[in-house]
């Protein structure tokens, strides 16, 4: 005797199985995986020991760490639809990663040597899934730049011009506040006292810091509107510059009240937290003007079911 079961009208369909429970594209999946820790192990641990332990590029692993977090989150939906591997430009994009890999480590250029893991992991997903998964992953891994080392040259050429702005405009608004206030170059007087406004506070890596963050956030909130985006990471830009005035103001006024000590000790750092609180509070801001005029044309977030 043969009993069929239908499913009662009110009865949903099984969920099919999520993508990387194909055995073949697991095994795919986790073979990159461990390539790639093998790969950049030792590059992230010397990036860890120099380069990332400055203040200046500190933010490299968390950069790292975001980029993991976004492509583990988004596995389902970057291995969602049918695959078709993309062998021909995949094994193209990966013998122009390791190139850049093998060049980098042997002249001991850390710059392309860490940006050489984006073509690596462009690669992969095109000889695993093809074109479609590199099209749902490029946010993640194009987020990597943000944790290759800046170029010396490129650092050098920008600071200085920041610098002498920031400077300028800590000295004006210092001189309306009624400070006695002067300026040589990058060297800011103010009553006995001779600061001198460090690489640090030109802006260059806390605008690079706060455009990854900016960057990151535009992607959690899903807008929909294009133009929302791009003059939100425009806007970056000035809030970076008016966030290390503010710094260098609070380090210019410690010092000033409280003498030399305090301005070099605890206030030091916490005038890199007041940096990073007011960018973000102006970043926040920003971006609820930007609703007032978005949201009521299509530009809210996108609904994720």
């Amino acid at each position: 005797m043969s009993v069929e079961v239908t499913p009662s009208p009110g009865a949903s369909a099984m969920p099919p199985a999520p993508p990387l429970a194909t055995p073949g594209l697991a095994w795919g999946v986790v073979l990159l995986l461990v390539g790639f820790a093998c790969m950049y192990g030792p590059t992230y641990a010397q990036l860890a020991h120099s380069t990332w332990a400055t203040d200046e590029q500190g933010h490299g692993p968390l950069i790292v760490a975001a980029s993991a977090w976004l492509l583990w989150t988004g596995r389902s939906e970057i291995f969602a639809g049918p695959s078709r591997p993309a062998l021909a430009s995949g094994f193209g994009v990966l013998a122009l990663g390791l190139l850049c890999f093998v060049v980098g480590r042997s002249q001991s250029v850390i710059e392309l040597e860490a940006g050489s893991q984006i073509l690596v992991l462009a690669a992969g997903l095109l000889v695993l899934h093809g074109w479609s998964a590199l099209k749902r992953a490029w946010f993640p891994i194009l987020f990597l730049v943000f944790s290759v080392p800046l170029p010396g040259a490129f650092v050098q050429a920008i600071t200085m011009p920041l610098k002498h702005a920031v400077s300028v405009v800590a000295e004006k608004i210092l001189y309306l506040a009624g400070y006695p206030i002067g300026r040589s170059g990058v060297v800011l007087v103010i009553g006995p006292y001779q600061l001198l406004v460090a690489d640090a506070c030109s802006g260059l890596n806390s605008l690079f810091t706060l455009e990854a963050l900016g960057l990151l956030y535009m992607k959690i909130m899903r807008y929909q509107s294009k133009v929302r985006n791009v003059l939100l990471a425009l806007m970056i830009v000035p809030i970076s510059f008016v966030s290390n005035v503010s710094r260098v103001l609070v380090l210019v006024l410690i010092t000033y009240h409280l003498g030399d000590e305090a301005g070099q000790g605890f206030a030091h750092g916490f005038a890199g937290m007041v940096l990073f609180a007011i960018a973000l509070v102006l970043t926040f801001l920003f971006d609820r003007l930007l609703a007032a005029r978005f949201d009521r044309d299509g530009g809210a977030r996108v609904e994720v079911r």
